[in-house]
């Protein structure tokens, strides 16, 4: 996703771009194709709400540079309420063909297995790094740790989904469609049916590490009985959550605990079980998922699954502008700098092929302004977290600089115009920063 971002901006730009992608040819735990782009955890951009939620406000930012991710996102667009869904398979083959089309493009499917020596590079090996450049780069860094591990949901066919006892609604009815507005399959819990699911949960057979391996999740992407470890009300709080949710079977009765299904491909025959990433051995999975109602005939189109995932110490070896300290003709982008997210991810692609574009043609740009989503997010990852406990970060107000002389209130009550006024300083300066890259000649 970062790869494919930062080799379109900077064709764009007018530069030469080699994108060096090893699928097919050496393939991944996860990935099916040798497509660039290619999404394997979620469908979800995540919320498209731009002036109230910051991973939002940077599909702004990204579109607002002419971003190839967010372009084919809105082609490829499913119902999903107030998210940016989308189609996957149609998606990444049109990511590949907008690239394998540009003149300013060259695909190789070889794989890179150590840290080149000359020439302008960015490594945007996402959360499967190769085993061969991952050791590079651990020696290169000094780094003990690269890794940690990320978890996948399974998918289920629609039409063995059971709809007298699921119904279609998003939460709190979001969406500007009806469509939208019911995107979503919802399979409803009563008390006793959510804590026979904990319990399977809980006992159900996982997936064991190697000899050597340790697991540090990152938080965002926890795998389902990770959570439910923490405490048996857990998951009702998090991706089981009832409210917003009215049975349309039953609407007088609330529901203890709800499951939702989101829809997964443009035809609607397939739908991915949100928050539902899993480390369980295939055989538990189909025995603990069919205990959701509505779920008990489902069958998996994909089980769910665990892989490793590698970052690097972004705040520690990564200067502002992205450029490896210790090489700097090496930038660095998408998850791999400690970034979360298919959305941060590409951000982080943009912008380090603008700042390599700027750096080939003699420009000297100033910062990104920490005031944006896209500053923000580097400016976290380049410095601003602590190198000692940094681990992998979505975008989020958090990591913008608080609002001076506003008169805004603090806390629950004022959240809504304290989002609204973060996301129009954002607007205002990344558009002014945007206009001196727009500068650099082609």
């Amino acid at each position: 996703m970062a790869g494919s971002e930062a080799a379109w901006q900077a064709a764009n730009a007018g530069l030469t771009v080699v994108i060096h992608e090893m699928r097919p040819k050496v393939g991944t735990f996860a990935h099916r194709t040798g497509d660039l782009g290619e999404m394997v955890c979620s469908n979800s951009f995540r919320s498209d709400d731009h002036e109230q939620n910051a991973v939002g406000l940077l599909h702004w930012e990204m579109r607002a540079a002419n971003g190839l991710i967010m372009q084919t996102a809105h082609q490829h667009r499913l119902p999903a309420g107030g998210a940016l869904a989308v189609d996957r398979d149609p998606f990444a083959a049109s990511v590949t063909a907008v690239l394998r089309s540009h003149p300013n493009v060259r695909i190789s499917h070889e794989e890179i297995t150590e840290l080149p020596d000359q020439g302008q590079w960015i490594i945007a090996t996402g959360p499967l790094t190769s085993g061969a450049l991952a050791e590079a780069i651990r020696i290169e860094t000094g780094a003990d740790q690269l890794a940690f591990f990320d978890a996948i949901a399974p998918i289920v066919y629609a039409e063995t989904v059971n709809m007298d006892v699921a119904w279609m609604q998003s939460r709190y009815d979001k969406g500007e469609t009806e469509d939208e507005r019911t995107a979503y399959l919802n399979c409803p819990m009563t008390k006793d049916q959510y804590e026979a699911f904990i319990d399977a949960l809980l006992a159900a057979e996982k997936t064991e590490f190697k000899e050597g391996e340790t697991a540090g999740y990152f938080d965002g992407c926890l795998p389902i009985e990770v959570m439910a470890e923490r405490g048996r009300e857990t998951l009702r709080f998090g991706p089981m959550k009832p409210v917003g949710l009215t049975n349309a079977h039953d609407p007088a009765t609330k529901a203890y605990a709800v499951v939702q299904l989101r829809r997964d491909n443009a035809l609607g025959t397939l739908y991915n079980i949100v928050g539902f990433q899993t480390k369980m051995k295939y055989g538990a999975q189909k025995a603990v998922f069919k205990m959701i109602p509505g779920l008990e005939d489902a069958e998996f189109a994909r089980l769910g699954g665990i892989h490793r995932n590698t970052f690097i110490n972004s705040p520690r070896l990564l200067d502002h502008r992205m450029r490896l300290k210790s090489r700097p003709h090496i930038r660095f982008a998408g998850q791999i700098t400690g970034v979360e997210g298919y959305v941060e991810s590409a951000a982080m692609g943009l912008l380090a092929a603008r700042l390599a574009v700027a750096e080939a043609q003699g420009i000297d740009l100033p910062p990104v302004p920490n005031t944006t989503a896209m500053g923000a997010l580097v400016t976290h990852i380049t410095g601003g977290a602590d190198a000692r406990t940094f681990q992998p970060m979505n975008v989020n107000f958090g990591l913008f600089p608080p609002l001076e002389g506003t008169g805004i209130k603090g806390g629950r009550r004022g959240r809504k115009e304290r989002y609204k006024a973060y996301t129009d300083r954002a607007k205002a300066d990344w558009t002014a920063w945007l206009a001196q890259t727009e500068t650099v000649p082609a």
